[in-house]
């Protein structure tokens, strides 16, 4: 079918499939706020938009006198990125696709834009096409792409002009925005478009409906790509392809469309940082805590990590990404490709998630319990039910609970002084 440029035709294009099956990305968020590498990614709109006394004495005491925000562009020189080497992390992550920042709100574009002069890693800074180098070393690696583009840019000229006449001319989004969505797409064909950057203007000036109307139709990824719902200042958790509504996202019951959490390692920023503090991170529970509840929410989950300047994922994040990595070869059989269970949570706890693929149930459970025997009250098992545990060979011996459900005895855990490592699944066949 031929999609119109309204909403009630895109809205109702079938979601592709692999999206949902995917369930765990990675987001990076790189470009030149990566060189101060202080506070966060809006360090130009906190810093000369705000005037934040911090930002300005934090440029005061590192920069020479009269610096500028383009002056960063130079070191952002990306000299360690090694594209494989991402890939292969990512793949070891468990990661099913990859969301690089094309474009954040300062405007500076991560490949050869041709309506970006000289504010681009081609003309400046690494002088490399980081878009593309990535998305060849991650189809290399059987990954999804997906691009990030903010529609928005704070500081430039073009875009303030608009603003000012109250979004009734639209310079900026005929000469910048949308030859620059245009030039992504034909160029790097990705899977995915992550749109920001929306929220100060409608669609009546972005004209977001006649491009999503175009990719549907005659782009040359028409059959494939996936966007999000930030296409304009209402739109999100609205229109578009899946929702992402506000950053970290968290529901609380099973929305009706297909949706995606974005989380950040660093707590604090989005972009690297260069004085973050372990305890401003997430740590490996609590990532695996949230994956496995937006999961059994029917939700997506995309984790952050910012690269330095030089193109570095520090070892930190690293460690995360691949104790991530090291759960889902155990578990992932609950989470990649599953479909939410009629119940996605014990009622009495929420240390307990639910997850299904057809007949087969899915209880992961967060905390291990000190009896040894786990406690279910939702499923109501059969005489032909058998529970294993992922990552255990054997099946475990369960009985029928004197209330609902069932009590299973679990394999014994070694005592350890260590609360063992974070969440663990066990499979129901033959229970309704």
């Amino acid at each position: 079918p031929r999609y119109r440029p309204d909403w009630a035709s895109l809205d109702a294009r079938p979601l592709p499939p692999w999206f949902d099956q995917a369930k765990v990305g990675v987001f990076v968020h790189w470009g030149v706020f990566s060189v101060p590498a202080w506070g966060s990614e809006w360090f130009w709109w906190h810093w000369q938009g705000e005037h934040r006394a911090d930002y300005e004495r934090f440029v005061q005491r590192r920069y020479p006198p009269d610096t500028t925000y383009a002056d960063f562009a130079p070191r952002f020189t990306a000299r360690d990125f090694q594209p494989r080497e991402w890939a292969q992390l990512f793949q070891r992550a468990g990661a099913r696709y990859v969301v690089l920042t094309t474009k954040h709100h300062e405007g500076f574009t991560n490949w050869g834009s041709p309506v970006s002069w000289n504010w681009n890693s081609l003309d400046t800074g690494p002088h490399r096409d980081l878009v593309g180098e990535l998305g060849q070393a991650l189809r290399e690696s059987n990954i999804r792409y997906g691009l990030y583009h903010s529609l928005l840019e704070w500081f430039n000229p073009l875009y303030l002009a608009d603003k000012e006449s109250g979004f009734k001319t639209q310079n900026f989004v005929l000469k910048k925005t949308m030859p620059e969505l245009y030039d992504l797409v034909l160029k790097y064909k990705p899977d995915l478009i992550w749109s920001d950057g929306d929220w100060e203007a409608p669609e009546s000036y972005w004209n977001s409906t006649s491009f999503l109307a175009w990719l549907y139709n005659d782009s040359p990824v028409k059959d494939t790509v996936v966007v999000n719902d930030r296409w304009c200042n209402n739109c999100s958790c609205r229109h578009g392809g899946y929702y992402n509504c506000a950053d970290k996202y968290k529901p609380g019951t099973l929305p009706a469309h297909k949706w995606e959490m974005c989380s950040s390692i660093d707590k604090l920023s989005w972009g690297y940082r260069s004085n973050m503090n372990i305890a401003e991170l997430m740590d490996e529970a609590s990532i695996i805590e949230e994956l496995v509840q937006t999961v059994s929410f029917g939700g997506n989950y995309l984790l952050n990590v910012g690269p330095t300047k030089e193109g570095v994922i520090v070892p930190i994040f690293q460690e995360r990404l691949l104790a991530l990595g090291r759960w889902l070869d155990t578990n992932g059989e609950a989470i990649y490709e599953s479909k939410p269970w009629r119940v996605q949570m014990e009622n009495s706890t929420d240390m307990v998630w639910y997850t299904s693929k057809g007949p087969v149930v899915y209880a992961i459970f967060l905390i291990w319990p000190l009896n040894n025997v786990l406690e279910l009250s939702s499923p109501a098992p059969s005489p032909a039910t058998q529970v294993t545990m992922l990552g255990f060979a054997g099946t475990l011996k369960w009985q029928k609970s004197p209330g609902k459900g069932l009590l299973i005895t679990l394999p014994y855990m070694l005592p350890s002084p260590l609360p063992p490592q974070s969440g663990w699944a066990v499979k129901l066949e033959g229970v309704k």
